[in-house]
């Protein structure tokens, strides 16, 4: 059963501003051991602009948030050619360097600058490396369309006040999903726009979500992800078709914020 909610942004401010968030059951992934398995993981590098965390899903795609693809100043799309992904990124230094060739949103994203905003379930991109990365250490991740309400999922996330290695939260929970926004209980903080959202089952980990926002929720840190059962297949249909173009939830008030944007409506939370 899915939870209605209502989600409008009241503050989206920039990737790398330095507001901490709380912290916990989080795990720093600064060794090799700490990060077997999660190595397509990367963070990504918006020419002098900040950063986001992304994620390959093919040797070639990596999925992330569209308004990572924008300057949060201007609302220019940021060239491809300025973007660089570092995959498995740690102490520094990671396992491989990629230019980006292009990057795809959804059609009907539209980026909202400075002075107003709404939550997006178009806010996933797709960005084709320049180059493919074939290795036997960084394996891409498989993508799951559905997820519901009451089901645990886990996040791997570079952000403002751990850029050099990613931290991996293996378990938070789904609180509601409505019109392909989801709500949960997971940390994220600045930087974190992008991250994977997985599925962790018999061991295998699989992409659900990417993290667009983060929120508070009656004084509770929570993120708000995107369901890709809608943007998904239609944004790899049409980087396939276009080839080298460039392209347990209760009543409270939510407050928004990520990347990029700033507004002043409320959001809350209702049962069915």
């Amino acid at each position: 059963m899915q939870h209605a909610i209502a989600v409008a942004l009241l503050v989206l401010v920039a990737l790398s501003l330095p507001v901490r968030a709380d912290r916990h059951d989080l795990t720093l992934m600064v060794t090799g051991d700490d990060a077997r398995g999660w190595e397509a993981v990367g963070r990504l590098d918006l020419g002098g602009r900040g950063f986001c965390t992304g994620a390959l899903i093919a040797t070639d795609l990596v999925l992330t948030a569209a308004h990572c693809l924008y300057d949060r100043d201007s609302g220019e799309r940021i060239d491809p050619a300025e973007i660089e992904f570092k995959a498995g990124m740690r102490g520094g230094r990671a396992l491989a360097y990629r230019g980006v060739r292009r990057a795809m949103t959804p059609e009907g994203y539209a980026f909202v600058g400075t002075g107003s905003g709404a939550a997006s379930a178009e806010d996933v991109a797709l960005l084709e490396l320049s180059q493919p990365i074939r290795s036997a250490r960084i394996t891409p991740f498989e993508t799951v369309e559905t997820v519901v309400a009451g089901a645990q999922v886990g996040v791997v996330s570079y952000a403002h006040d751990r850029a050099e290695a990613p931290s991996l939260q293996q378990t938070c929970d789904v609180l509601g999903e409505e019109n392909g926004l989801l709500v949960m209980g997971c940390d994220v903080d600045y930087g974190s726009s992008g991250s994977p959202v997985f599925s962790i089952k018999d061991g295998v980990a699989r992409i659900v979500s990417v993290i667009s926002a983060k929120a508070e929720m009656e004084g509770r840190n929570v993120a708000i992800g995107v369901a890709l059962e809608h943007p998904l297949p239609g944004l790899r249909s049409r980087m396939a078709d276009r080839p080298g173009a460039f392209g347990g939830l209760s009543t409270g008030q939510v407050r928004v914020v990520g990347a990029g944007q700033r507004a002043e409506t409320g959001a809350h939370f209702v049962r069915p």
